[in-house]
């Protein structure tokens, strides 16, 4: 179990803390929602939290099968809907990789990927398009 605990500190902020390090991650509303767009959105965490966990999975990955994943990029584009609730809508993510990997590797990164928690914790309805490079 890891607790997160937040605080709602007015202006439409929060502050988060992570329990086991004490690390913080603070937000704000974005422009388009009545905020000052200063800081990651709730929304945008939960989209950073896909590609996070995508490279992690993968990253766990390579290490096992000792392939050198450093340098790997991930790019997530959030599109939001209104209808017929603000939420998410779609996830674009585009993982870079970097060059020297075995063509073996291929299958397996983008299966990790695939089942990464985050990834499978999405409701349905979020479109998720993933595409990939390969660095040659």
């Amino acid at each position: 179990m890891v607790e997160i605990t937040v605080d709602y500190e007015g202006n439409l902020r929060t502050r988060a803390l992570h329990g086991p390090s004490g690390d913080r991650i603070e937000t704000d509303a974005p422009v388009d929602n009545h905020g000052k767009g200063e800081r990651f959105s709730p929304t945008d965490l939960v989209a950073a939290a896909v590609s996070s966990c995508m490279l992690t999975v993968m990253g766990i990955v390579a290490e096992r099968h000792g392939w050198a994943l450093a340098g790997a990029r991930a790019r997530t584009e959030k599109r939001m809907v209104e209808d017929p609730v603000r939420r998410i809508g779609s996830l674009g993510v585009e993982l870079w990789f970097p060059a020297g990997l075995p063509e073996e590797s291929r299958k397996p990164l983008l299966r990790a990927a695939q089942s990464c928690p985050v990834k499978q914790s999405l409701h349905p309805d979020i479109a998720l398009d993933v595409r990939v490079t390969w660095a040659e």
